[in-house]
């Protein structure tokens, strides 16, 4: 059962959404739209309702931060239960390609990361044997995983005195499980045996498994540390799962490859009566090589090219991704839906177009086509009954949506932040900031408001005047640009005039942009000038202004979702205030203001009737830079100076240490902290060798 806990209760508008929600999917609802402000808790609420209804769940997220984020939450709100963490498992990805006008060929680079692939397993692991399951996945849900009844099927359960696995028998067994053997030290999916001793790492846990014979009789089972090598306790049973997703019997695979030499003659009959000779020759010479390969060695570089005949499937037949894992009754949760749906539609076409490409050139066969993510509409057959969550739902949420469930009202009693518009502009109604009387009884039809009689200097000039008020009262703020060069340009302006300034985006690295995050709430920095990341999943509650320049350029960055968005992340703190710089009212900015105001009267109304005070929210100030030694910056060399000079047995036990940190580290799916050690492993293991 799913139970959980927490040290509040719903409040404001959540649990009205939440009993609406359950309410439609009881009903029998197809799609829902939970329409919440930021902050209003809209994950506290989708936890509370999946505790109703008790059925698995996929949460999907844009992006493998912003998923992370949210594993740890529903990890808080259901400690008892299983909650796993699905996303690529690369760390870099460089998809095969070919530009035919340069005639240059990509190859397929990758990158993967040990421990995202580690919490896949444990997903799909999870999903097959119990039913109180929650999944955070990104969009890489929707891609080609292997059969869930192949991988189920290929399940190994060790007995303790059992007779039926024979030492030959289990190490088969495993083989065909596609784990490795091995006489160095155990690696996950890697097995060894010495005598009647059988060690076995499973790819979903970093521990060792020991089975120990005697007269083809298993005796005992016995759980490792995998470092110290400590027996932790003894068990009955083990339950080993496939070292790969991707799990082919010796029958499929010789009918698979009976089946791609077929294709192959038909493809390169059809190339050469084309007068296609170089395509031809290059494909026979490829697809030659890959079935030689997978043929020996059991696999090749882009085997997954081939798929639908390891599948069974039929030409243009749906592969079998993660969401075949679940149950026929599990509920989805697309979260920011408005970014995500549209990300999950357009994944089809993009894989398509390069793979059409690599096929008319003779690098691929056909049949690589079927080696693709679902398209959209599979993808809703697939995922049942659905429930959005965004804050700015899109129109796709809102066509198919039966129910929009809104959450206006936050628990913290915290209002819209006032907008205010500055600029040069003829209209009159933006040419006063309302008196404090007004401010709450605002007509919410009215679209724009408020500018100061005072003459109107320019956007950056007036910008200045409202940091350095905030300055003085040290409270943050944050700045959005149209560019990273305006952004760039902004901050050593800014910088020149004595303000402190970071710019913030897509060029920072990562870790970068946390610390630069972490200083701004700490007061090193009172502005950071960005372009669109100041949007979605920034949680700021120091900064009381928000500032967004060009507000008036009709586009992406300024259309009414990303206006909306941005005015959230001033709605964090109880003085909270944005001004959009703008010379004209563009519909976005009406439709954005629009509803804004309508918001803060629901919200004003709520808070008088309940004699409510608004209260900002505290948050904890973490800092990354903690756990790498330090407030300043430092490299891993001075990190690691001390450790350096040690005797290499000592060097040996820091190595050790380390590696339990950054395994503990990625268990709280914090993959920045788990980079840093491992770029501190490596280097003491070079210096260890050398």
């Amino acid at each position: 059962m799913f139970t959980l806990h927490s040290d509040y209760q719903p409040a404001g508008d959540q649990p009205k959404a939440i009993a609406q929600l359950v309410d439609g999917l009881q009903a029998g609802l197809r799609a829902q739209t939970l329409l919440g402000v930021t902050g209003s808790g809209k994950t506290f609420s989708i936890a509370n309702v999946i505790q109703q209804v008790q059925r698995p769940a996929l949460v999907i997220a844009h992006n493998k931060t912003l998923a992370a984020q949210l594993c740890n939450e529903f990890r808080e709100f259901f400690p008892d239960n299983a909650v796993e963490y699905f996303v690529s498992y690369y760390d870099y990805y460089q998809p095969e390609a070919y530009m035919p006008r340069t005639d240059t060929y990509i190859e397929k680079e990758a990158m993967i990361n040990e421990e995202i692939d580690r919490l896949r397993h444990a997903a799909t692991q999870a999903l097959l044997s119990r039913r109180d399951v929650i999944v955070v996945a990104s969009v890489s849900c929707i891609y080609n995983l292997g059969s869930p009844h192949t991988y189920e099927k290929e399940v190994m359960h060790v007995r303790k005195g059992s007779q039926e696995l024979q030492r030959e028998h289990m190490m088969r067994r495993l083989v065909e499980m596609q784990f490795e053997r091995t006489n160095a030290d155990l690696t996950r999916g890697h097995f060894r045996a010495h005598g009647d001793v059988l060690e076995i790492m499973p790819m979903n846990e970093e521990t060792v498994y020991r089975v120990l014979m005697d007269d083809e009789e298993i005796t005992a089972i016995h759980q490792l540390d995998p470092v110290t090598r400590k027996r932790l306790r003894e068990i009955d049973d083990l339950w080993l799962f496939p070292a790969k997703h991707y799990v082919v019997s010796s029958e499929r695979q010789s009918h698979a490859l009976h089946s791609i030499r077929q294709e192959l003659q038909a493809r390169l009959a059809e190339l050469e009566a084309a007068g296609s000779i170089l395509e031809a020759e290059r494909l026979s010479r490829r697809t030659r090589y890959d079935l030689e390969m997978i043929e020996h060695v059991g696999s090749c570089n882009g085997i997954e090219n081939y798929s639908r005949y390891f599948d069974g499937r039929a030409p243009g037949e749906a592969p079998q991704t993660l969401l075949d894992y679940f149950p026929r009754d599990f509920l989805t949760v697309i979260d920011e839906s408005h970014v995500t749906v549209p990300q999950a539609s357009g994944m089809y076409n993009g894989d398509r177009a390069r793979k059409e490409t690599l096929i008319e050139h003779g690098f691929r066969l056909p049949s690589a086509l079927d080696n693709r993510p679902l398209q959209f509409e599979e993808f809703e057959q697939k995922i049942g009954q659905v429930i959005f969550t965004s804050a700015t739902p899109g129109p796709y949420e809102q066509k198919t949506s039966a129910r929009v469930v809104e959450q206006i009202i936050r628990p913290t009693g915290l209002v819209d932040p006032m907008v205010t518009v500055r600029g040069v502009t003829p209209d009159p109604v933006i040419l006063r900031r309302p008196k404090a009387d007004e401010e709450s009884h605002r007509d919410p039809s009215v679209a724009a408001l408020p500018q100061d009689d005072k003459p109107y200097p320019g956007q950056v000039e007036d910008l200045i005047g409202e940091i350095e008020q905030r300055a003085a009262k040290k409270e943050r703020v944050l700045v959005t640009t149209l560019t990273k060069k305006m952004a760039e340009d902004l901050t050593e302006f800014l910088q020149e005039k004595g303000i402190k300034v970071q710019y913030l985006h897509s060029d920072v690295e990562t870790l970068d942009r946390i610390t630069v995050l972490t200083d701004l709430r700490k007061g090193a920095y009172d502005v950071v000038v960005g372009v669109n990341l100041l949007r979605e999943g920034l949680d700021l509650p120091e900064v009381t202004l928000v500032a967004i320049l060009d507000a008036d350029k009709e586009g992406f960055l300024r259309s009414e979702t990303s206006i909306i968005q941005t005015i959230g992340r001033a709605a964090r703190n109880a003085r909270g205030e944005v001004i959009l710089y703008a010379d004209e009212l563009t519909g976005s900015l009406k439709r954005a203001m629009r509803e804004t105001e309508r918001r803060r009267v629901l919200q004003i109304a709520h808070n008088k009737e309940h004699g409510i005070t608004p209260r900002t929210v505290e948050k904890r100030i973490g800092d990354i830079r903690a756990v790498i030694g330090g407030e300043e910056e430092r490299d891993v060399k001075h990190v690691l100076a001390l450790e350096l000079t040690a005797e290499p047995h000592e060097i040996k036990k820091v190595i050790a240490e380390k590696e339990g940190e950054m395994r503990e580290a990625a268990r709280r799916l914090d993959f920045e902290t788990a980079a840093i050690l491992r770029d501190e492993i490596a280097l003491l293991k070079q210096e260890l060798n050398s």
